[in-house]
């Protein structure tokens, strides 16, 4: 024990320069280096009853928001830092829209300055760019960079968060209501694990998340403040893209995480667990059970053959119709060998058919269920048989006997 104490005190003086400031929110240092304890349990397979500790989770597959494992996920509870997730989405997308650059500077308010909890230690008219003050956020959970990030949005705090609420509305949070930007306790400032979920799910879609959200440690001010993130999944599960961890005295211990591998984008929401370590674990049971269990594949229609349907008044007899692309399907991995396809066709079409419009699709099913459809576009143009066309027939056909 003694010798494992001195590596991770010669580890932690060759990664952080004398003088310089540790910024490790949420808590103790000590405990970031640690390792996670050893799951002895493997992957739980579909239809048994997870062991564990949160109050409120949810396993959310990311692209089609499919649902893979719940428990009480509508419940409203205190956030803490999770709140944060919807913070980050919108100054994102006032990334890709041109309101703000990785680039823009934002000079640091007193309001922003005073908000306590996690934080870089913003001072009054401290200048940093919104590179630097994503980083805060997102390895750092910092309150002071994130309300300097609202502000640069919206103008102030209240605004912004009005902005969260309105957002939430577009996505069909139904069960959130944001008091501020941090997830600092207040009065109201409720979601729940499926909300937070699909909110999650929106901001991963954004590339630029990965930048910040996959960084184990980083560094502010010249290598003068180092961050160490506060989600230990990154450095420690296999395929972690992020996300964000949250803790109050009224919240207890949360964390949304997300990770990828071969394909499947899974989100774990981990709400009122009971120490930090108990998240990371029912976080990391939500995630082993997704993997074991889902798995993306891709349906074509290559064996369907050539289909051509008959056209009415047409200058064609027929239309060849063709697959519109491939289908990607989020299946469990016991129905990978019982998809099924079925054409559906009209017995005639009529004319004018342009090339790329839809004459039928392909059913695709697992079992008895539909899981997709694949459209059957023409392939080409066929017009409408007119007298003109006729005539231009007949004289072509006259000149050639």
């Amino acid at each position: 024990m003694k010798f494992f104490i001195c590596v991770i005190l010669i580890f932690m003086l060759a990664v952080f320069p004398v003088g310089a400031t540790q910024i490790a929110s949420e808590y103790q240092n000590a405990e970031i280096f640690e390792p996670l304890p050893e799951l002895i349990e493997t992957a739980a397979p579909i239809g048994q009853v997870l062991e564990l500790n949160a109050k409120s989770v949810i396993l959310l597959e990311a692209n089609s928001k499919q649902i893979l494992y719940e428990s009480n996920s509508d419940e409203r509870l205190k956030p803490a830092s999770i709140t944060k997730i919807m913070s980050l989405l919108l100054v994102c997308e006032a990334i890709e829209n041109g309101s703000l650059t990785l680039e823009t500077q934002i000079t640091a308010s007193p309001y922003a300055c005073s908000m306590g909890g996690s934080q870089i230690w913003l001072e009054p008219d401290e200048i940093m760019t919104v590179d630097e003050l994503l980083k805060a956020c997102f390895i750092a959970s910092a309150n002071d960079a994130t309300v300097a990030l609202a502000e640069a949005v919206a103008g102030s705090e209240e605004a912004f968060v009005s902005l969260m609420n309105e957002r939430a509305k577009q996505l069909g949070l139904n069960g959130t209501n944001f008091v501020n930007t941090t997830g600092l306790d207040a009065e109201g400032h409720l979601t729940n694990a499926h909300d937070v979920a699909i909110m999650s799910a929106e901001l991963i879609s954004h590339e630029l998340v990965k930048k910040y959200s996959t960084v184990w440690m980083d560094s502010l001010r010249q290598g003068e403040s180092e961050l160490v993130n506060t989600n230990k999944l990154v450095r420690f599960y296999e395929g972690c893209t992020g996300l964000k961890t949250g803790t109050t005295s009224g919240a207890g211990y949360c964390v949304s995480a997300t990770a990828e591998r071969d394909g499947l984008s899974l989100v774990a929401v981990v709400m009122c667990a009971d120490s930090s370590n108990n998240r990371f674990d029912d976080a990391r049971k939500l995630l082993n059970y997704g993997f074991a269990n889902y798995k993306y594949t891709t349906v074509d229609c290559s064996d369907i053959g050539e289909i051509k349907v008959p056209v009415l008044s047409g200058t064609a007899g027929s239309v060849l119709v063709v697959p519109d692309g491939n289908l990607n399907i989020l299946l469990k991995k016991s129905n990978m060998g019982a998809i099924t396809k079925s054409v559906s066709v009209p017995e005639n079409v009529t004319a004018p058919i342009a090339a790329g419009d839809t004459v039928g699709c392909v059913y695709v099913n697992v079992g008895q269920e539909q899981v997709g459809v694949i459209e059957l576009k023409a392939e080409h143009s066929v017009e409408k048989l007119t007298l003109k066309f006729i005539f231009k027939t007949l004289l072509r056909a006259l000149f050639t006997l």
